[in-house]
Formats: C-alpha cells, sequence, structure tokens
C-alpha cells in the first residue's frame, strides 16, 4: 500500500484551508440573500425571495446596473481586440523594447489597485472625466488590457507561424493572413481575454468608489455606498446575483481555452 508523506499531507491540509477561506463567504451570504429577516442573519429564520425582487424593482439598483454591463461590454469591445494587437506585436518582435511594452501592460496586474486609482483620480480631475461614462471605460480597458494579452499570448505560443507564412507567400497580406489564418486558431484565447476582462469590468470596487459618482455609479460603489447606509439582505441578492455570473464566465472561458495536446 502507498503511503503519503506528512509533506504531502501538510500540502494537501493547507490547500484545504485555503479553499475553505474562499468558498467560506459565498456559502454564508448566498443563503442570507434569501432570508425573509429584515437584516443580514444567518442562519436565515425563513426563506424568501423579498430582496430579490427589491433589487429589480428598484430603480436606482437598475441604473447602476445597466452602467455595470454598459461600461463592461465597451471594456470588453475596446480591450479585446487592443490586447490581440498587442499580443500579437509582441509574439512577432524581436526587439527589446517590446518586452519593455509587454511589462508595461502588465503593470495594472502588479501596481496595487488603490495606487492606481489614486493616480487616474488625479489625471481625471485634470481632464474633466470623473463621473463619467467614458472614464470608468478608459480605466476598466487598462485594467482588463492585462488578461487579453496574457490569454492571447498563451494561444499564439501554440500557433505555429509558419501557417501564417504560407498565407503571405500566397498573396495575403499580413492583416488578411492573421484574419484569414491566425485568428481562427486562437479565437478560444481572444474569447476567453474578453470575458476575463468582463469580469474585470463588472467586479472593479476601489477605482470606482475614486472617479465614479452622479447617475454613472456602477454597482459595486452603489453596494459599498449601501452598506455605508443601510444595511439589509439586497445587498446579499446582488452579491449572489454577480457572483454567480462570474464563476458562471470563468467556466466558460476555462472551457473555451485551447487543451494541450
Amino acid at each position: 500500500m502507498r503511503t503519503i508523506s506528512p509533506g504531502r499531507i501538510a500540502l494537501i491540509a493547507v490547500c484545504a484551508l485555503v479553499l475553505v477561506f474562499l468558498i467560506l463567504p459565498v456559502l454564508i451570504i448566498a443563503p442570507i440573500s434569501f432570508s425573509s429577516a429584515r437584516f443580514l442573519t444567518f442562519p436565515p429564520p425563513s426563506l424568501s425571495l423579498r430582496w430579490y425582487q427589491q433589487y429589480f424593482s428598484n430603480p436606482a439598483w437598475m441604473q447602476a446596473t445597466r452602467v455595470t454591463l454598459t461600461v463592461a461590454f465597451f471594456t470588453v469591445a475596446i480591450a479585446t481586440p487592443l490586447g490581440v494587437a498587442a499580443a500579437y506585436a509582441i509574439s512577432q518582435s524581436k526587439l527589446r523594447i517590446m518586452r519593455l511594452i509587454h511589462m508595461t501592460l502588465l503593470l495594472p496586474l502588479v501596481v496595487p489597485i488603490i495606487i492606481t486609482a489614486v493616480g487616474i483620480f488625479f489625471v481625471y480631475v485634470r481632464v474633466g472625466l470623473v463621473a463619467t461614462m467614458p472614464g470608468l471605460v478608459l480605466a476598466n480597458v487598462m485594467l482588463g488590457l492585462p488578461y487579453v494579452v496574457i490569454s492571447v499570448l498563451a494561444g499564439l505560443q501554440s500557433f505555429d507561424p509558419t501557417q501564417e507564412m504560407v498565407a503571405r507567400s500566397l498573396g495575403m497580406n499580413r492583416l488578411r493572413s492573421f484574419f484569414a489564418v491566425t485568428l481562427p486558431q486562437i479565437k478560444s484565447s481572444v474569447v476567453a481575454g474578453g470575458i476575463f476582462a468582463f469580469i474585470s469590468a463588472m467586479d472593479e470596487t476601489i477605482i470606482a468608489l475614486f472617479i465614479s459618482g452622479g447617475q454613472y455609479q456602477p454597482l459595486t460603489k452603489r453596494m459599498f455606498t449601501a452598506l455605508r447606509d443601510e444595511i439589509d439582505p439586497t445587498i446579499a441578492a446582488i452579491s449572489t446575483l454577480m457572483t454567480a455570473a462570474s464563476f458562471m464566465l470563468v467556466l466558460v472561458a476555462s472551457a473555451r481555452q485551447p487543451k494541450k495536446a
């Protein structure tokens, strides 16, 4: 009988504890969202859909939802082609400056988000983009771009560039050969990058607290404000819906990723 080493047992235990730590908030928030109680109570005294009805019937929550989805869709529409172009240029070029550009594009994943938020806020104050839809979209494009670049670069690594070279040798220009040969073979990576950019825009909170306002407040800021002013299970209902949506999108993105032979 094969024995498991103490080190492996410790590793499994630590991984299990980390998973429990990550999943536990969802296991608490989801039941609370179906509570009939007026305040956040766990376990719920009885089950009810009143807080989901409250969310869908509240004009303020619906306006915040429209802003969030609009920002997320525009973020995907802008970040995806920019990320694909950047990833393609990085993968094709041998210039040293491309390594610098690559690292620059990934900075939003490295720099603490609060520092990024403060910097964006001061820039937006000068150019008049605070509390505007274009300001929210541009900020989220910057945050979503690294996900597209990383995903598409991974797809390009499994792609044979000689196929595109053959297409160009037959008379196609670079742009046409990319759309005809390369893009169809990396489309799964492109879709996955776009999905992660969408999730990033939908869940972003810190930057929204700094630069959104008025009628252009996304759900995350509206939820933060509601937690400060009045705590009720509507927040739990919205959190459950957003978590479920993010989870489903991650599953789709994972399914779209190309599998290694």
